[in-house]
Protein backbone atom coordinates (compact mmCIF):
# COMPACT_ATOMS: atom_id res chain seq x y z
CA UNK A 1 0.00 0.00 0.00
CA UNK A 2 0.69 3.52 -0.49
CA UNK A 3 1.48 6.29 1.89
CA UNK A 4 -0.61 8.99 2.09
CA UNK A 5 0.17 12.20 3.50
CA UNK A 6 -2.27 14.29 5.11
CA UNK A 7 -2.36 17.56 6.66
CA UNK A 8 -3.83 18.05 10.25
CA UNK A 9 -3.90 21.72 11.78
CA UNK A 10 -0.28 22.77 11.30
CA UNK A 11 1.08 19.50 10.74
CA UNK A 12 1.75 16.80 8.28
CA UNK A 13 1.18 13.57 8.91
CA UNK A 14 1.73 10.41 7.18
CA UNK A 15 -0.67 7.11 7.05
CA UNK A 16 -0.34 3.60 5.73
CA UNK A 17 -2.40 1.00 6.22
CA UNK A 18 -0.60 -2.11 8.01
CA UNK A 19 -2.00 -6.07 7.65
CA UNK A 20 -1.91 -7.43 11.31
CA UNK A 21 -0.44 -11.12 11.34
CA UNK A 22 -2.52 -13.66 12.58
CA UNK A 23 -0.30 -13.55 15.42
CA UNK A 24 -0.75 -10.01 15.90
CA UNK A 25 2.30 -8.58 14.61
CA UNK A 26 2.69 -5.61 12.65
CA UNK A 27 5.70 -4.60 10.09
CA UNK A 28 6.64 -0.88 10.65
CA UNK A 29 6.99 0.43 7.09
CA UNK A 30 10.60 1.06 6.78
CA UNK A 31 10.58 4.85 5.72
CA UNK A 32 8.55 5.40 8.92
CA UNK A 33 11.20 3.02 10.68
CA UNK A 34 14.43 4.81 9.75
CA UNK A 35 12.80 8.30 9.94
CA UNK A 36 12.24 7.93 13.37
CA UNK A 37 15.61 6.17 14.60
CA UNK A 38 13.59 2.67 15.84
CA UNK A 39 16.36 0.67 16.85
CA UNK A 40 16.03 -2.97 18.73
CA UNK A 41 12.89 -1.71 20.77
CA UNK A 42 9.78 0.28 20.73
CA UNK A 43 7.72 1.85 23.06
CA UNK A 44 3.77 0.85 22.67
CA UNK A 45 1.43 3.84 24.38
CA UNK A 46 -2.60 3.11 24.77
CA UNK A 47 -4.02 6.49 24.20
CA UNK A 48 -7.81 6.74 24.46
CA UNK A 49 -8.31 4.86 21.06
CA UNK A 50 -5.46 5.45 19.95
CA UNK A 51 -2.15 3.14 20.23
CA UNK A 52 0.79 4.82 19.73
CA UNK A 53 4.30 3.00 18.90
CA UNK A 54 7.54 5.12 19.02
CA UNK A 55 10.78 4.69 19.31
CA UNK A 56 13.06 4.27 22.80
CA UNK A 57 15.48 6.92 22.90
CA UNK A 58 18.45 6.16 25.31
CA UNK A 59 18.80 8.90 28.04
CA UNK A 60 21.74 7.37 29.87
CA UNK A 61 22.79 10.32 31.59
CA UNK A 62 25.96 11.19 29.23
CA UNK A 63 24.63 14.19 27.65
CA UNK A 64 25.26 16.30 30.80
CA UNK A 65 29.14 14.47 32.15
CA UNK A 66 31.01 17.56 31.15
CA UNK A 67 28.37 20.01 33.23
CA UNK A 68 28.15 17.72 35.78
CA UNK A 69 31.83 17.12 36.36
CA UNK A 70 32.45 21.07 36.69
CA UNK A 71 29.83 21.80 38.89
CA UNK A 72 31.39 19.01 40.92
CA UNK A 73 35.22 20.35 40.49
CA UNK A 74 33.62 24.11 41.63
CA UNK A 75 32.14 22.73 44.19
CA UNK A 76 35.94 21.54 45.16
CA UNK A 77 35.62 17.70 45.10
CA UNK A 78 38.00 15.24 43.81
CA UNK A 79 38.96 11.95 44.15
CA UNK A 80 36.70 8.91 45.12
CA UNK A 81 34.57 11.25 46.15
CA UNK A 82 34.05 13.27 43.01
CA UNK A 83 33.69 9.76 41.17
CA UNK A 84 30.76 8.97 44.24
CA UNK A 85 29.07 12.37 43.74
CA UNK A 86 29.34 12.21 39.89
CA UNK A 87 27.52 9.04 39.65
CA UNK A 88 24.85 9.85 42.14
CA UNK A 89 23.88 13.31 40.25
CA UNK A 90 24.40 11.24 36.84
CA UNK A 91 21.64 8.93 38.11
CA UNK A 92 19.17 11.65 38.72
CA UNK A 93 19.22 12.68 35.12
CA UNK A 94 17.09 10.19 33.79
CA UNK A 95 14.39 10.46 36.16
CA UNK A 96 14.49 14.24 36.04
CA UNK A 97 14.12 13.90 32.29
CA UNK A 98 11.19 11.37 32.18
CA UNK A 99 9.50 13.63 34.64
CA UNK A 100 9.67 16.50 32.25
CA UNK A 101 8.68 14.40 29.32
CA UNK A 102 5.64 13.32 30.85
CA UNK A 103 4.40 16.83 32.29
CA UNK A 104 5.16 18.20 28.67
CA UNK A 105 2.93 14.93 27.55
CA UNK A 106 0.16 16.02 30.20
CA UNK A 107 0.65 20.01 28.85
CA UNK A 108 0.20 19.32 25.35
CA UNK A 109 -2.76 16.69 26.14
CA UNK A 110 -4.41 19.57 27.94
CA UNK A 111 -4.40 17.60 31.11
CA UNK A 112 -2.29 20.15 33.14
CA UNK A 113 -1.90 23.41 33.38
CA UNK A 114 1.63 25.35 31.78
CA UNK A 115 3.65 28.08 32.85
CA UNK A 116 4.87 30.73 30.64
CA UNK A 117 8.22 32.17 30.43
CA UNK A 118 6.70 35.46 32.31
CA UNK A 119 5.29 32.87 34.94
CA UNK A 120 8.31 31.55 35.65
CA UNK A 121 11.46 34.27 35.31
CA UNK A 122 8.87 37.20 35.70
CA UNK A 123 8.22 40.52 33.49
CA UNK A 124 11.29 42.08 32.02
CA UNK A 125 11.67 45.67 33.07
Amino acid sequence: MSTITMEKGVHKMNRKVLSISAKRQITIPQKFFQTLGFGSEAECILRGNELIIRPIKAISGGEFSEQILAELIEEGLSGEILLAKFKERQAQVRPAVEAMLSEAEAVAEGSRDYASYDDVFGMED
